[in-house]
């Protein structure tokens, strides 16, 4: 696949099939335009595009609204979308200016002249251009007066799987991994730095690496204690997670750390991996450390099954 980081640098085809949007969490539904997009390749000989933006247009659109973390950094977002066989992932910077182009101009200028697209691919609620006015009709009249057609995945296909970037997000935040992982179609996860924490984990025999996240606009999901995989030099351990702010410690900021089973090295500044598998338990505070200790064996035991449940 490759990747493209302005209009400039793309050559335009002869036969491209096309799609576009934020790709947030490349999730199930994202997955049947992709599909679909590779199948209309296939039979025309074609290549396909991903139109994709960054940063998230609601970053820039309504700055004053809560901050909403994202399920992807873009590094992600492009290999998922690459292990998904597209040929071509165009990253448009987002900004103001961007978003008054109107939407006569984006067919014109970036869908035609720039990308060559003969077949655009759009999910059923797809807006586009200056104030979203861009729609799906809007794309049906002009598209055979620039040679290309227009094909949208119905309300109801997509509807039936029940997913969402939106609904994702609100499981990753109760904890509900397994509803998340289902939309997703595979396991979410996180991926950061390993730094120096307080040593507390070796203390209580369980030694954790403390996860400092290779991007903060990134989503973590709710505090408590996880059965992760985790990649570590291209290598697969098990492990369990915690999430949150060590409140028999009297802890006040929330911290990430692992404790990877089978596993005894020194690994500061290097990279983890980690997969989200299923939740063990909320978090909660103890009386002593000792209490703390025995819970943290039941739950290493919880997510030694857990783990052999998932052949991980």
């Amino acid at each position: 696949m490759k990747i493209y980081h302005t209009l400039e640098d793309f050559t335009k085809l002869n036969y491209g099939i096309v799609t576009s949007g934020t790709f947030d969490g490349v999730h199930l539904g994202h997955q049947k335009i992709i599909n679909r997009l590779k199948e209309i390749a296939k039979k025309n000989e074609g290549e396909t595009v991903v139109i994709t933006f960054w940063p998230h247009p609601r970053l820039i659109l309504r700055p004053d609204e809560p901050f909403m973390q994202l399920l992807n950094t873009f590094e992600e977002k492009a290999e998922l979308l690459r292990q998904q066989g597209i040929d071509h992932l165009i990253r448009i910077p987002f900004t103001k200016e961007f978003s008054q182009i109107s939407s006569q101009e984006f067919i014109s200028k970036i869908l035609v002249e720039t990308i060559g697209t003969k077949k655009l691919v759009i999910g059923y609620d797809h807006r586009f251009g200056k104030n979203r006015e861009g729609s799906f009709e809007q794309l049906s009249i002009n598209g055979p007066t620039y040679g290309f057609e227009v094909e949208e995945i119905p309300r109801q296909d997509v509807d039936n799987m029940g997913v969402s970037s939106t609904r994702i997000r609100k499981a990753l935040g109760e904890g509900d991994i397994d509803t998340a992982n289902h939309f997703l179609g595979r396991p979410y996860s996180l991926s950061g730095r390993v730094i120096k924490g307080d040593k507390l984990g070796r203390v209580l025999g369980f030694p954790t690496a403390n996860i400092d996240l290779d991007s903060h606009d990134k989503l973590v999901p709710a505090e408590g204690i996880y059965a992760v995989g985790v990649i570590h030099e291209k290598k697969n351990y098990g492990g369990m997670l915690y999430i949150g702010t060590r409140p028999t410690v009297d802890g006040t900021k929330r911290s990430i750390e692992v404790n990877i089973f089978n596993f005894d090295k020194e690994i500061y500044g290097e990279t983890l991996h980690v997969s989200f598998l299923k939740l063990l338990r909320a978090d909660s505070k103890f009386e002593d450390l000792e209490s703390l200790k025995n819970q943290l064996q039941i739950d290493k035991e919880s997510a030694l099954r857990a783990l052999k449940n998932l052949s991980i």
